[in-house]
């Protein structure tokens, strides 16, 4: 018989019978906290998360539902969700329906059965993801939805938690939780062994460990399993009780005046206090980890019995019983009757509107976007005081570094949200200084010097988010970025899509990246892929080429994640950071003039200049040859474009890309269509290089008087870069592009 159906039976014939399982604490209701009535609610949460379990399976089974990972065993967090507010932002466990339907009831107006019935069934009208996954979530009860909780939010959670305390000493406009607010983050016992939670146990005791308030409390589910594989008896707490600045706190999760007890001492401790609690709730898994799942294949059916004769429900009817609230026969009555009433509602949620077509299902990729950003004016005389030193400097040609410095100094006064968070970034100005006198400038609450873990890095930027502030972070090298890569393709660009635009995080990450670098070796400092980046939906990708295009594109970037509530990454090349020259030594032709920004003077706003998403660059107007790149690539193709030039006089013109995502297609190609020759330099390796959706869309859609142009391409090797001279062999050259003009240009001769 399916294990669910088991459950069912044996609750019903064990309160028939008055077979309950013995108290498991000595906790009484008048030492618990709760009133009765109290009780009887938290009871009521968990009788309905069951039968919502029980339903999900039904409708599966008829084609109507498509979600079975349940929660039943985990009922005893309906007493967690009891103690805190509507306000303490929770990122769930996937087995938490019992708390989002007892949060629900602190909040007037909420239907949390309609809501997860809508999820089971994909339905459009579902009001947190619109179909697109059964979620728990709800932008009324600050519950931000996960689609995976394996461990990946907990980064965001302490980022959230500690955007609290910073809230407190620069609010922001946007600001969505309250000065004392506390964030919940709950897990699975299995879960907490992922590096990813670690990382985030390690991030949130590392700042408590240096008084920076972190009201944070982590929620460990402890049933025992992980899918199919056991958790050693006593890990959990073994690994918790004893870290530092981490207060350990354990509760029974299958009694529920145990649970509520415990967890309002946690709730009133870490209002007070400020510090992060690890609260241990035991518990039990109910019918396997979903659906499809044989437990009895892994595990032997005595263990299974075991745990379902410690079903939650019967533990809490004990209590209601005992506690003369109700009779056995009053439990079982109100049982069938929360069973009844959701059997109706599936059938009628699963009638409701599906997505269909492409355009539905994607609708939420690109969040809603806001009013124009405001902004902090300031004249010439106040920025004069803010640059200082650098003030003189400012009104000369700079390198890329000094100018994408001064365009952070002046966006993060024009925005007071604006938090910069990176390793080394603080008083040392980052590995290559771009960030040097920030730190002076804005101090440690707005310039954060973070400890070296990229997961952690991205989750505090997401977190920060959540809470009205615009995170500037920084990925010390593009390939420090593979290590929390998940942060951002699983976490940060999908929650627009899994909430229906509900909840964002605009964002924007620096990093430094691309090859070509001298002084440092190695493909950890000299990485030419991206393509971790370019396959993640709504995803903003940037690449300047040189510093006035860095500053411009920096500023759109602000915008952009301001109005528009965007992610971006903004990859910046580092062998170009402090490049002066083009052609020859000394000749100045890299540097470039700091563009000011739109400024308030006497006679009004002076508009500054602007590069707008897919906006192009261009060099010279030739039309024998069109050379596309980005980046170093750019460069390297200026440099060729002079030796084409001079000595083969070849008439042509370069195409720097700038943004690599989304790519301008309409203003790519008129860019290129007076040009028989196209020619697409790439610095990243061939394999999964941005160069092959340049060739497709060439192939396909561009035209030269009514034929194909010719087409060509140098990338880079699909090689690993090596330490010393040889570590550009692999990469194109200025030569090597000389070399594929020449034969693309001979190649269309010969055929004409």
């Amino acid at each position: 018989m399916d294990r669910a159906e088991v459950v069912h039976l044996n609750f019903l014939e064990k309160l028939s019978t008055n077979d309950l399982p013995k108290r498991l604490s000595t906790v009484s209701l008048a030492q618990s906290g709760l009133s009765t009535s109290k009780l009887m609610e938290i009871f009521e949460s968990q009788i309905l998360s069951r039968q919502l379990d029980r339903t999900s399976r039904k409708m599966q089974a008829r084609g109507e539902g498509f979600y079975t990972i349940g929660s039943s065993g985990h009922e005893g967090n309906a007493a967690i969700a009891a103690a805190f507010r509507v306000d303490d932002m929770a990122f769930l466990h996937y087995r938490d329906a019992a708390f989002f339907i007892q949060r629900s009831k602190l909040l007037s107006g909420q239907t949390p059965t309609w809501d997860m019935l809508l999820s089971f069934s994909a339905s459009a009208d579902d009001p947190i993801s619109g179909g697109r996954h059964k979620v728990l979530g709800s932008k009324a009860l600050f519950i931000p939805p996960q689609t995976s909780t394996i461990a990946s939010h907990l980064p965001k959670a302490v980022g959230a938690a500690y955007s609290v305390g910073l809230a407190r000493r620069h609010r922001p406009d946007n600001m969505q939780m309250q000065h004392d607010s506390v964030v919940l983050a709950s897990f699975g016992d299995a879960s907490a062994n992922h590096s990813t939670s670690q990382g985030a146990f390690n991030s949130a005791c590392w700042s408590a460990y240096q008084n920076i308030p972190m009201p944070l409390i982590f929620i460990c589910e402890d049933n025992g399993i992980g899918i199919s594989t056991k958790t050693p008896g006593g890990w959990i707490e073994a690994g918790f009780s004893q870290r530092p600045a981490l207060n350990y706190m354990r509760c029974n999760g299958l009694d529920i005046l145990d649970t509520y007890k415990v967890a309002r001492e946690a709730e009133y401790q870490v209002r007070k206090h400020r510090k992060p609690i690890f609260l241990h709730m035991n518990c039990v898994r109910l019918y396997g980890h979903a659906g499809s799942d044989v437990q009895t294949a892994y595990i032997s059916k005595r263990e299974v019995e075991a745990a379902e004769a410690n079903d939650p429900l019967l533990h809490s009817a004990n209590i209601v019983i005992s506690e003369g609230i109700l009779t056995a026969d009053e439990v079982l009555n109100l049982y069938q009757k929360i069973g009844e009433r959701v059997e109706r509602v599936a059938i009628e949620a699963a009638l409701r509107p599906k997505l269909v077509n492409a355009a539905q299902v994607m609708a939420a990729i690109i969040p809603p976007k806001l009013a124009p950003m405001k902004r902090t004016r300031l004249d010439d005389e106040q920025r004069q005081k803010l640059f200082a030193s650098d003030w003189k400097a400012l009104q000369k040609p700079a390198h890329t570094a000094r100018l994408i410095s001064w365009a952070i100094t002046d966006l993060m006064a024009e925005h007071q949200n604006i938090v910069l968070a990176g390793e080394d970034i603080g008083p040392k100005g980052g590995v290559y200084n771009v960030t040097g006198k920030v730190h002076a400038r804005f101090g440690s609450d707005r310039v954060i010097n973070t400890l070296l873990d990229e997961q952690s890095i991205l989750g505090l930027a997401i977190g920060l988010a959540h809470n009205g502030f615009l995170p500037i972070p920084e990925i010390q090298f593009l390939a420090y970025l593979h290590n929390a890569e998940d942060q951002l393709r699983g976490e940060a660009a999908t929650l627009s899509f899994f909430s229906n635009g509900q909840y964002t995080n605009p964002m924007i990450i620096r990093i430094a990246g691309l090859g070509y670098q001298k002084g440092f070796g190695g493909h950890f400092h000299n990485d030419n892929s991206i393509a971790v980046l370019r396959d993640i939906p709504g995803l903003i990708i940037a690449c300047p080429s040189n510093g006035a295009d860095a500053v411009l594109m920096l500023r759109e970037c602000v915008r952009l994640a301001l109005e528009e509530q965007r992610i971006i990454v903004i990859i910046e090349p580092i062998a170009l950071y402090m490049t002066r020259d083009l052609h020859a030594a000394e000749d100045g032709l890299w540097l470039a003039q700091y563009p000011h920004p739109q400024q308030a003077t006497e006679q009004g706003e002076v508009e500054g200049e602007t590069i707008s998403l897919g906006q192009i660059g261009q060099y010279q107007k030739g039309t024998d040859l069109a050379i596309v790149s980005y980046g170093n690539g750019y460069y390297l193709s200026r440099q060729a474009q002079k030796i084409l030039a001079d000595t083969h006089n070849i008439n042509l013109r370069v195409i720097d890309l700038r943004w690599l995502a989304p790519i301008n297609e309409e203003l790519l190609l008129s860019a290129v269509n007076e040009c028989e020759n196209i020619l697409v330099v790439d610095e990243c390796r061939e394999t999964g290089s941005q160069s092959e959706a340049l060739m497709s869309l060439f192939a396909q859609k561009a035209e030269h008087r009514g034929k194909k142009p010719k087409l060509a391409s140098v990338t880079a090797l699909d090689s690993f870069i090596p330490l010393g001279k040889a570590a550009t062999v692999t990469l194109p050259s200025c030569d090597s592009i000389v070399s594929a003009a020449l034969a693309l240009l001979n190649s269309s001769d010969r055929e004409l």
